[in-house]
């Protein structure tokens, strides 16, 4: 095996997962619950649509769920990673025999092309003639991704000669691509098949595995955020996060010469974390990014999709590697703790796929064997490498990132370093040193200065006040460690107060790392579906999401927050003082709730405001717009379009000033919809437009009937402007759903957001 050497343009290095135990009992228990949920899976299921599609007999019957959709494969592609990390992290023979299993069977599968997948080749080549195909390139790279995974874990050959030669099937694949037909294929979510194929590259040192990588390259998109101009609003995050991890692994793998993929991936982060992402450093709504500090008016049931954050760690992780500046692991931090651990559920194991931001939801997780979303798949990852960022080193430096109880063993330097913490409970972090043969050892080690840190920090060694210096966020202590020192450091904590930018009043809490929320009770705790087979919370009742501080401005009860929530006893809980709530609201660490509903952000006004009034007419008019919503359909959205039995011709989709939609070409273009309708009510569908596409006519018909003609404005604005049809009810008389379709007549048209079918609301 050819083995290229990755440049590396920091000194900064991790530890193998082996070397670092966590040792807390949250973690321990995080991670033996994935394990007993690895071990769960029965091999041959997940193998099943791969033996199918390669015309073999299967062993067994195919999960459901995204499983038996055209999306199958990608829970393999995860579970290959996970099960990776998991045998990395224990050795376990158990694991290294599932894998090697898993290895012979998918070599068998894999056609004399080198093409390797659970669905037919001809989702491929939908995408290539522009017709709708759930993200086929998306699973491709969780496959290639887990083989990758296996080969580095394990040093299977077999994994790694199946990999290079379905790396050779996309590289004669893509070497086909005309600029026009690579353009089309981009628009369509791919994963991260650049990020897989530079990996690929710097394990077999093969050129077209370069080739095909940079085919993967969305140069428009790496140049505007290189330049600073944030265009994010309206594209799919968890399909632009990983084109970012593509652009920087091309500057790990190719070095100095590839900086413009650096500075554009730096400059990504810098827009997600500080103009996108809320307290929890989740982002996006309904799996989209939105306007650039925009993001109390989009707090909903549907924020801060689980496999963005997934991503945006993996991102972060190796920028902190190349650059050393605290800001990342201090984001690191964050996310990790309040959405990453917020995500599973410390009694079943199962994840999260939606994060809510929105006050009074729940969380939802998924089920072991019945759906296998995107982050099930990504859930399983990162519940195998919880301890992949809390150390670093360099030569003899050892950075300490995060606090979490832990031992490290650095046997090339004759340490291990056993860590113990229980922030937030406690203040106080320990280190205690074990030095090889009981000797002396210099080591120049670096501790984090959290951004959350409140007040004098102390640090003793052997329980006497030591000399220390700061450099660059860093307490840094260089001298020679003996065998049974304990170091000991003390970080105070208080309530910190996060704002969100489109409304100052809109606020969320902290104490020290941790996010905190408000219990709301269990009352309805149904679900609702989203998406194909996608579970979310739903909110019937009318949830009181303001705080009205009592003998004080808002912004007074503010500033002095530490006199206004204040913790009880040494239980972690926070009650609220000076205010109408009092009696009601105690605040807990967010990623311990998983019973009932929450509130993270709490609209802080004075009573009687111009701000409360316009907070609940707001709230009055989203209520009503929910309730009169019969069914609804994301435009533009892959899942979404699936489960509503998309169709078309001549059609793609996309983001325009920020919303997602749908175009058809005039002359043979259309796509349809079916949605649901009620028999016993009158029916609306309503229709977004926009003024751009000035002068236009779209007929939509409903169930081939001629429904509406639409002509677009002859004016050419950038603005939408959205539409009610009435739809008659001799077409809805006896029917559940109806198909609309929708023909551009002229010229190309589309369109845009969410498309309804609704009732009449009664106050309009």
């Amino acid at each position: 095996m050819k083995m290229k050497t990755i440049v590396r343009s920091s000194a900064l290095q991790d530890f193998r997962l082996e070397q670092i135990v966590l040792t807390g009992d949250y973690h321990v228990n995080a991670f033996a619950k994935e394990l007993q949920y690895l071990h769960s899976y029965d091999v041959d299921r997940l193998l099943a649509g791969f033996r199918e599609n390669r015309g073999l007999q299967p062993k067994a019957q195919k999960y459901p769920g995204w499983e038996d959709t055209e999306i199958r494969g990608h829970t393999l592609g995860h579970f290959l990673t996970a099960c990776s990390q998991a045998y990395e992290n224990t050795k376990d023979p158990a694991l290294q025999q599932k894998l090697e299993y898993m290895m012979t069977e998918l070599a068998e599968c894999q056609f004399e092309s080198g093409y390797l997948s659970a669905f037919p080749e001809g989702l491929i080549d939908n995408i290539e003639q522009r017709q709708p195909a759930w993200v086929p390139w998306y699973t491709m790279h969780k496959i290639i991704a887990g083989l990758i995974a296996v080969y580095r874990a394990t040093g299977s050959r077999i994994a790694y000669d199946t990999v290079v030669k379905l790396g050779n099937w996309v590289a004669s694949r893509t070497s086909r691509w005309t600029e026009e037909l690579q353009a089309a294929v981009l628009a369509v979510e791919y994963g991260g098949m650049n990020d897989c194929l530079y990996d690929l590259y710097a394990i077999s040192g093969d050129e077209k595995h370069l080739e095909a990588a940079h085919k993967f390259d969305e140069l428009p998109l790496f140049e505007a955020i290189q330049q600073g101009r944030d265009i994010l609003r309206g594209k799919h995050a968890n399909t632009t996060i990983p084109k970012f991890l593509g652009a920087l692994k091309r500057y790990l793998v190719l070095g100095e010469s590839e900086r413009f993929y650096l500075e554009a991936a730096q400059n990504f982060w810098d827009m997600v974390v500080y103009h996108h992402s809320y307290i929890t450093g989740g982002n996006s709504e309904c799996e989209h990014f939105g306007e650039p500090d925009i993001l109390n008016s989009k707090r909903s049931d549907v924020t801060c999709e689980t496999c963005n954050s997934y991503n945006m760690l993996k991102l972060t992780r190796e920028l902190f590697k190349l650059t050393g500046d605290v800001k990342y692991s201090d984001f690191y931090e964050r996310n990790y703790v309040n959405a990453i651990l917020s995500s599973q559920n410390p009694e079943t194991g199962m994840t999260m796929y939606f994060q809510p931001m929105a006050t009074g939801y729940f969380k939802i997780y998924s089920s072991p064997f019945e759906h296998f979303w995107c982050c099930t798949g990504t859930g399983m990852e990162s519940f195998t490498k919880l301890n992949d960022s809390i150390y670093f080193h360099s030569g003899s430096t050892l950075y300490v990132n995060q606090y979490f109880s832990s031992a490290l063993d650095w046997a090339e330097q004759g340490i291990r370093l056993i860590q113990h913490a229980e922030l937030p409970e406690s203040e106080e972090v320990s280190f205690a040193f074990e030095i090889e043969n009981g000797c002396r050892k210099r080591l120049d080690l670096r501790l984090r200065i959290p951004y959350w840190v409140s007040g004098q920090m102390e640090v003793k060694l052997n329980g006497l006040a030591v000399q220390w210096n700061s450099e660059q966020q860093y307490i840094v202590i260089d001298r020679e460690w003996s065998h049974g020192d304990v170091l000991t450091l003390t970080l105070p904590m208080k309530i910190l107060v996060s704002r969100l930018p489109d409304n100052e009043n809109v606020v969320g809490f902290q104490y020290g790392p941790v996010v905190l929320s408000a219990g709301l009770g269990t009352e309805d705790m149904t679900q609702a579906a989203t998406g194909i087979m996608v579970s979310v919370p739903t909110r019937k009742m009318l949830v009181k999401d303001f705080i009205i501080p009592q003998g004080m401005p808002p912004e007074q009860w503010l500033i002095d927050i530490e006199h206004h929530l204040v913790r009880r006893g040494d239980e972690l809980a926070f009650e609220l003082r000076n205010t109408d709530e009092d009696e009601r609201l105690v605040f807990t660490p967010h990623y311990r709730q998983h019973r009932e509903r929450y509130g993270i952000y709490w609209n802080i006004v004075a009573a009687d405001s111009d701000e409360l009034k316009q907070h609940l007419e707001r709230g009055r008019r989203e209520q009503l717009i929910k309730e009169a919503t019969i069914d609804s359909v994301q435009v533009g959205n892959d899942q979404y379009e699936l489960e509503h039995g998309i169709k078309g011709e001549e059609t793609f989709g996309g983001a325009w000033d920020g919303l997602n939609g749908r175009l058809a070409h005039a002359g043979g273009g259309w796509f349809s919809y079916k949605l649901a309708v009620d028999p016993k009510a009158g029916n609306l569908l309503q229709v977004t437009y926009f003024s751009i596409n000035h002068n236009r006519v779209m007929n939509i018909y409903a169930n081939g009937i001629l429904l509406a003609k639409e002509r677009t404005p002859l004016e050419r604005k950038r603005e939408f402007f959205t539409k009610q049809y009435p739809i008659p009810s001799e077409l809805v008389q006896g029917q559940r759903e109806i198909e609309f379709k929708f023909v551009p007549e002229g010229d190309l048209n589309g369109i845009y957001g969410v498309l309804r079918t609704m009732r009449p609301i009664e106050d309009e």
